[in-house]
């Protein structure tokens, strides 16, 4: 937990503005029309939604067959491991900010930096990818469904300079002007289209289950794919997760964040695997797998079965409706910019609370980096950049729920830091050997090796590193000390079930294409860049003081307590404490 850019300073670094309840924080001025319970709704429904039509179809077509369904539960399993891990920490750390937030807390400054640039992918570019997606699938639909001239969509949508979309463009430019028109009406809008989506999304299973046939489903695994085709696919289906931490995003907004915050995200995750699982059962069981479409899955698997009328109105659902993921996925944007503003890691400007009470100044910027993104990048090159990116943001939180719970032995400090980060070394060159190299004599040996010091490595973290008695680890509390707060949602079999997320992120990270992982490690470098020459200058921390050698130990368990300066005595410190 040594925080890089800490001027001065070799020792812990724990942010007192990031820790705790933030019910008296400035976040709470932020006006919020949106409730907690719908944002929750509108995020799962909208994600479902998106996955179901352009995910379910290409898995099953081009890696696993009517094994598709067992893609979906395989990401499910490693989605509620990580989700499990973030149910403790949003309870415990109910503040906006999400993974940022949490790695801030347990591991340091650069690193939750690192993790707010993940979360980046997640909410513009993913945005980004659904505009440029629904743009596409815009003009297939103008021709297929709405009888317009193939030759009039080839002129006027796809034939500008530069791969420009105008209709990506303008999907992005409606959704950003949704946000500045403010939150209430934004709930008007994201009210309607979840009410239209609840609808559809009914009417595609039950109309489904009608035309299913068991022959579709044989074989279950094509020989041709295999197991590994399974895993490839999970990859790809670990697309339909990676929203559900905006709803840590929005802790900030949220009723009772340390009851209502583990509840939903459990919930939601639960509801979500299921329902993938039934939506890609049954559009398997339409159609054989070979023909199952990679675009439009339900409309063409309805057309092919010679239901035009639900293929004409599944198909205009799509267009009609996909737009608010677009939306959802800008919303929690301007939430972690203002945060990553408040810790001064990005200029004060995204700060800026307007007379309305909404975050203006990063929803503009943010809306706007979206529809360049949108207007010009095909989505084939963003999806695998966008599942790397938030699969290292789940890892980084999975390591943080570790340090937070647990210590280091008292004749060995660091010992745990030293071990978590051991442990992400050696479950990332495992998975790589398992998914690049197994077939290979060496590649076996090698594997049965790193496999080794990988169990080895985290049974040494559970039977060397006492729990905690405050939630925070050794260098922070939260609470009272040797307080344990049993309301608090706390995640089982601590430190077993974060490793096992932490390899199986690795796992699914590594099956994807090297271009994509190079584009992410750049990304990151960009980012890990800016900080030094921008965050570490301004960083609340390094100009307003850490908590050093102890000396401020007691500062986060006053979340209310401005920064203190550093020229402020011990004495008046501990006054203000306690």
């Amino acid at each position: 937990m040594v925080v890089a850019g800490d001027v001065g300073a070799t020792s812990v670094a724990v942010r007192p503005g990031v820790l705790g309840d933030r019910r008296h924080d400035r976040i709470g001025y932020i006006r919020s029309e949106v409730g907690f319970a719908r944002r929750r709704k509108l995020w799962f429904f909208s994600f479902f939604w998106f996955l179901t039509f352009f995910v379910s179809g290409l898995v099953a077509n081009q890696y696993a067959g009517p094994a598709v369904t067992l893609s979906w539960a395989l990401a499910g399993v490693a989605a509620t491991l990580s989700g499990v891990c973030y149910a403790e920490l949003a309870g415990q750390i109910p503040t906006a900010g999400s993974s940022y937030a949490y790695v801030y807390a347990a591991i340091g400054e650069l690193p939750a930096f690192v993790a707010a640039a993940g979360l980046t992918l997640e909410y513009v570019i993913s945005g980004a990818a659904v505009a440029r997606s629904w743009g596409d699938k815009f003009g297939d639909w103008l021709v297929l469904d709405a009888g317009m001239s193939e030759e009039w969509v080839e002129q006027y949508m796809r034939g500008w300079p530069a791969g420009f979309n105008p209709m990506a463009a303008a999907v992005s430019m409606a959704s950003l002007a949704v946000l500045i028109m403010g939150v209430r009406e934004s709930r008007t809008v994201t009210n309607f289209f979840t009410v239209a989506k609840l609808m559809l999304i009914f009417f595609m299973i039950a109309g489904g289950m009608t035309l299913m046939k068991a022959s579709n489903f044989s074989p279950y695994i094509p020989p041709q794919y295999g197991i590994m085709g399974v895993a490839r696919g999970t990859t790809s289906c670990f697309f339909g997760y990676i929203g559900y931490d905006e709803i840590c995003c929005m802790a900030g907004e949220a009723k009772n964040p340390r009851k209502n915050l583990p509840r939903a995200i459990l919930l939601t995750l639960g509801c979500v695997t299921s329902l993938y699982i039934l939506a890609s059962a049954v559009l398997c069981g339409m159609l054989p797998y070979q023909n199952i479409s990679t675009t439009s899955g339900f409309p063409d698997a309805f057309a092919q079965n010679g239901a035009v009328l639900s293929s004409q109105l599944t198909s205009f659902g799509e267009v009609f409706t996909l737009p608010i993921v677009v939306l959802v996925s800008l919303m929690a944007q301007p939430r972690l910019m203002y945060a990553l503003a408040k810790d001064g890691l990005v200029p004060k400007f995204f700060a800026k609370i307007d007379a309305s009470g909404n975050l203006m100044n990063g929803t503009v910027i943010s809306g706007l980096l979206m529809v360049f993104i949108a207007s010009f990048v095909p989505f084939n090159k963003l999806d695998d950049m966008i599942s790397a990116g938030i699969l290292i943001c789940f890892s980084l939180t999975n390591a943080s729920l570790v340090l937070m719970r647990l210590s280091s032995p008292t004749d060995k400090p660091y010992f745990l830091e030293k071990q978590i980060g051991l442990f992400g070394i050696f479950s990332f060159l495992l998975a790589y050997i398992i998914v690049h190299c197994a077939a290979s004599a060496f590649g076996k040996g090698l594997a049965i090796v790193l496999c080794l010091f990988m169990t080895l490595t985290c049974l040494s973290i559970k039977y060397t590193c006492p729990e905690s008695m405050n939630f925070g680890g050794q260098y922070s509390s939260f609470g009272p000390a040797g307080h344990r707060e049993p309301a608090f949602f706390r995640a089982p079999f601590v430190p077993l079930l974060p490793c096992t997320a932490i390899f199986l992120n690795s796992y699914l990270l590594v099956q994807l294409e090297r271009g994509a992982i190079l584009i992410l490690f750049l990304y990151f470098l960009a980012a890990i860049l800016f900080y030094f020459m921008y965050g570490a200058k301004h960083s609340s921390g390094n100009n307003y003081g850490w908590k050093i050698d102890g000396k401020y130990s007691q500062l986060v368990r006053e979340i209310s307590l401005p920064y203190v300066p550093k020229s402020t005595s011990e004495d008046t410190v501990q006054t203000l404490v306690c």
